[in-house]
């Protein structure tokens, strides 16, 4: 996350895209996922390295519990706020010290805890029925949470009727809805992540936005298709910093960024997914470098001003 240029400092940054850095909130099952796949990627580079020693490695991270550490890493790089996502895995992941009601409460002291640098979108599975609706709402209404945040790959798609009753509430409140895109931890299912199961719902809600993420790197057609003719779709770039090599060239993110769509782009980093200081340099270097073509307008908006945009939308929000 950090950077210390001058003209990322010029900028305000809303990094759009984050989660607390806790076991508290992440499933055991999800780390070794990830853990296996890292285990095999450096026995093929000769580098055999234990699937329970990256797992350790995980859990010495994730010890940030209220933010504090997060907080500090987003002075050090000149970001202003990050929207905190916690996604619901009670159906697909119960292995978490925590349920999804006592997530709700732990984020609720989080914002508070840190006035004015966190805003929340918060999961729920639609699988919970009304109680995990009456939660949202309570999460929004009385926590002062700001969106929706939806994760697929736990078994269910954008289009799932269940999801009706939440989408028709962040539509009469003009809330965003997040949804992940694309591939995950290999415990979990990737059928569900695609981008054109977003399009329906985004027809039906034209008052809702919806924001694809890791759009930028995951089914990137179609989400720069969804960008450019759907009026209330957005995508963001968290996970691009992969894309980028160590010479700063990144086809895919150019592409990306000459779609005409950059003002649907949010920047986001994945945190505390993508927490080394040299990838997250690349990106903001990649954004600002004029030989994109990203006006300082253009980076303005990918940087803040798309985010901060859809929050400002949202009558609660602005109370």
């Amino acid at each position: 996350m950090n950077d210390d240029s001058d003209s990322t400092r010029a900028l305000t940054v809303i990094d759009g895209h984050s989660h607390i850095a806790s076991t508290h909130f992440t499933p055991l099952s999800f780390l070794e996922g990830v853990a296996e796949n890292i285990e095999v990627k450096l026995r093929a580079s000769g580098y055999p390295v234990a699937k329970i020693r990256i797992v350790d490695q995980f859990l010495r991270e994730l010890c940030d519990h209220q933010g504090d550490a997060q907080v500090a890493a987003m002075d050090r790089a000149g970001v202003n706020r990050s929207v905190l996502l916690l996604p619901d895995f009670s159906f697909a992941l119960p292995d978490t010290p925590l349920n999804i009601e006592e997530m709700f409460n732990e984020h609720r002291d989080i914002l508070l805890r840190h006035p004015g640098r966190f805003e929340v979108f918060a999961g729920v599975d639609p699988r919970w029925g009304r109680d995990g609706l009456e939660l949202f709402i309570r999460g929004v209404e009385e926590y002062g949470f700001s969106g929706l945040k939806l994760y697929p790959p736990c078994g269910y798609q954008a289009n799932d009727p269940l999801l009706t009753p939440f989408y028709e509430y962040c539509n009469a409140h003009r809330l965003p809805v997040l949804l992940h895109i694309g591939p995950t931890s290999p415990v979990l299912s990737f059928a569900q992540a695609q981008a054109m199961w977003v399009d329906e719902p985004a027809r039906r809600y034209r008052d809702t936005p919806f924001i694809l993420a890791h759009g930028a790197v995951n089914d990137q057609a179609q989400c720069i298709q969804l960008c450019k003719y759907r009026p209330n779709v957005y995508l963001d770039v968290s996970g691009a910093q992969h894309a980028i090599d160590a010479r700063g060239n990144a086809a895919s993110l150019k592409t990306l960024f000459d779609s005409e769509i950059n003002h649907k782009i949010i920047f986001g980093t994945d945190w505390p997914i993508n927490n080394h200081e040299v990838i997250n340099k690349r990106l903001h270097a990649f954004i600002l470098d004029p030989a994109q073509g990203i006006s300082h307008h253009e980076a303005s908006l990918i940087f803040a001003a798309n985010m901060q945009r859809l929050l400002d939308r949202s009558p609660m929000h602005a109370q």
